[in-house]
């Protein structure tokens, strides 16, 4: 499990993953659907890339994708309720 706090953290974690599998960046384009660019420009942490397609390379590399909420304790700021 990785902490990700920049898109270039994202890339060198999905690139890593990759290589573990022995995949090249096209195969893993052509398992995932995706272009090969698409995985270069992921890769090297390009800030603004298709959620949809990084969720695709995700899953191809067999991960998942996890989000962790503050509690109310760890908030930073309050949020405004809906009335």
């Amino acid at each position: 499990m990785f902490h990700l706090t920049e898109p270039t953290e994202l890339g060198r974690a999905l690139q890593g993953a990759r290589q573990n599998l022995g995949l090249t960046q096209a195969s893993l384009a052509l398992a995932a659907g995706v272009g090969v660019r698409f995985v270069v420009d992921l890769e090297a942490g390009k800030p603004t890339v298709r959620l949809s397609h990084v969720l695709k390379v995700m899953n191809a590399l067999g991960g998942e994708l996890w989000f962790k909420a503050f509690d109310e304790t760890e908030a930073l700021w309050d949020v405004p309720h809906a009335p």
